[in-house]
Parts: structure tokens; sequence; C-alpha cells
């Protein structure tokens, strides 16, 4: 135990190459996360349930969320840390969370793509949809309703041209909004509407 102990204080990922009683050990499995949150795939099922190995797992690597039991992925605590180290995570977060207004601006925050995995009813606000785009989120993830707005499309073809493709056929028709994506990224012009 000593030696895996010194090894994982190392290299956290080097939990991989222990014995699996190791692997089961609370001590181990600890220093081995906070050295690299990553060493937690590698834990016993049980310490994957155990909130104190999840946290320090998560403040090394949000997206480690993943790897998580089931419990712990309902856990506003545990899924706030995460979301805030890496967006995304709330991919893996429980659908009760991803209903959470804190929880989903605080991965918009750190990675505005993170508006995909959040619930329907954050992809038809308008506030939080703008909030999105504005950081470079795709238009596409926005309620059907957002993509005919303008003020929505115009802020995100000004982030990107691209999300011209998304926008409601008549806004594709919009020389404003037209002109907007074009300025932004001039290979866009396919997706206007003649």
């Amino acid at each position: 135990k000593e030696v895996v102990l010194a090894s994982v204080k190392q290299n956290g990922s080097n939990i991989q190459l222990a014995h699996d009683k190791l692997k089961a050990d609370k001590e181990v499995v600890l220093e081995a996360v906070k050295q690299d949150g990553q060493a937690i795939d590698y834990a016993n099922e049980k310490l994957k349930a155990d909130k104190e190995v999840v946290l320090a797992a998560v403040k090394q690597k949000g997206n480690v969320l993943e790897y998580a039991d089931d419990s712990l992925k309902k856990d506003k605590e545990i899924v706030l840390i995460a979301v805030k180290s890496d967006g995304g995570t709330l991919e893996y977060a429980d659908d009760s969370l991803k209903k959470d207004k804190e929880i989903v601006l605080a991965a918009i925050e750190q990675d505005s793509s993170a508006l995909r995995y959040a619930n329907e009813k954050f992809k038809a606000d308008k506030k939080i949809v703008l909030e999105a785009v504005k950081k470079d989120a795709s238009l596409d993830y926005a309620d059907n309703n957002l993509k005919a707005d303008k003020e929505v499309v115009l802020a995100a073809v000004k982030q990107s041209g691209f999300n011209l493709e998304y926008a409601d056929k008549k806004l594709k028709a919009d020389k404003e909004v037209v002109l907007a994506a074009v300025k932004q990224k001039g290979n866009v012009l396919e997706y206007a509407d003649d």
C-alpha cells in the first residue's frame, strides 16, 4: 500500500496498475484523484459513490463526473463544481439538475455550448440563449421560436456567421441578418435565402 500511495501521489493514473484491493482503498483512491481526477475511472464502484472521493476528483477535473455513481450526479454541490470546471459536464448531470437555473448558467458561463445539454425550458429562455450565443454557442441548440427572433439571430451571427444556417427561413432573407453573418464569415451566403 505504501508503494502504491507514493506512486499515485506522483501520478494519479498509476492507480490503474494497482491491485483491485487497492483500487477499493479510499486513502489510495483519494490520493490518486487529488493528483489526477481521471483516476476515478479506475476506482472501485463503491468509491465512485463516495461523495468525498468524487468531490476531490471533480475539483481536480470537472468532466470526471461521467464516472461518478448516478446518485452523485444528482448532488448539486458536486455538479456545480464540475460544470464550473467544464461546462460540457452538464451532459452527465442528472436530468433534475439540467432544470436547475444556477447549474445551467454556471455551465454556460464556462462553456456556452453546454446549452445543448440543458433542459428544453432553458433553450426557449431568450435571456439564457442570448447569453450563450454571445459567447459563441451554436444557434442550433436554441428553441425554434428563438431561431425566428431577430435579436437572438443577430447576436448569434455576429459571433459566428455559420449560425445563419440555423436561423428561421424569414431571417435568412433579412438583409441586416445576412449582412451581419457575411461580415463575420464571408462564406456563409450558401445559408441565405434568395
